[in-house]
């Protein structure tokens, strides 16, 4: 019984030692071995990514400060334009207001908030802020607002009548943009123009 225990460990041990030098053998389990050439090209190639993340970052700052240092004032301009519009709606009060309609002291008033109003303004063009243009000009949605419509005969449809609040930009970035009122064809002429269409 002993014996016989004994050589089938000893054949045991003999299979695994074979199964171990046939896999030393194998071609297919060999580990693929890599050359100092492989790996200068491999490190190279890790140096230029490297070098172009750089770079790119450095593109990224530098339009960053440019943009902070141009777009700096944006929020401040922004919050400044409430100003003016504030000297506009006490301007148009004190024109409303009956008691001190016709004096002397209301002209002396207007002309002096009509001169820090100006004042302003070109403190804003200074600093690269001008005003929106809109009276007469077609509406563009990048620049206005259409708050209304307005019947109007006589102008295109889509161009703007009135100017209910003033927009500005700075640069080339829009500050705000300015709220209007734009013209439309009465209805009578709209639905003869519709007719004309499907004749």
């Amino acid at each position: 019984m002993e014996k016989e225990q004994s050589t089938k460990t000893e054949e045991k041990t003999n299979n695994k030692t074979e199964t171990s030098e046939n896999s030393k053998n194998d071609p297919k389990e060999k580990e693929i071995e890599v050359t100092p050439e492989d790996k200068i090209k491999e490190l190279e190639d890790k140096l230029i990514r490297t070098f172009a993340e750089m770079e790119n970052q450095r593109r990224r700052f530098e339009k960053e400060k440019d943009d902070a240092f141009e777009y700096g004032g944006f929020s401040f301009a922004r919050e400044s334009l409430n100003l003016i519009d504030n000297f506009d709606r006490a301007k148009q009060s004190l024109e409303n207001d009956e008691k001190i309609k016709d004096t002397d002291a209301l002209k002396k008033t207007l002309n002096h908030l009509d001169i820090i109003k100006k004042d302003l303004i070109s403190i804003l063009k200074k600093n690269n802020i001008e005003e929106i243009l809109s009276v007469d000009k077609k509406l563009d949605p990048n620049l206005h607002q259409a708050m209304m419509e307005i019947e109007d005969d006589n102008k295109e449809p889509g161009t703007i009548v009135q100017e209910i609040q003033k927009g500005f930009k700075m640069k080339n970035r829009l500050l705000r943009p300015a709220l209007v009122a734009v013209s439309k064809k009465t209805e009578k002429n709209q639905e003869k123009s519709e007719e004309k269409a499907k004749k």
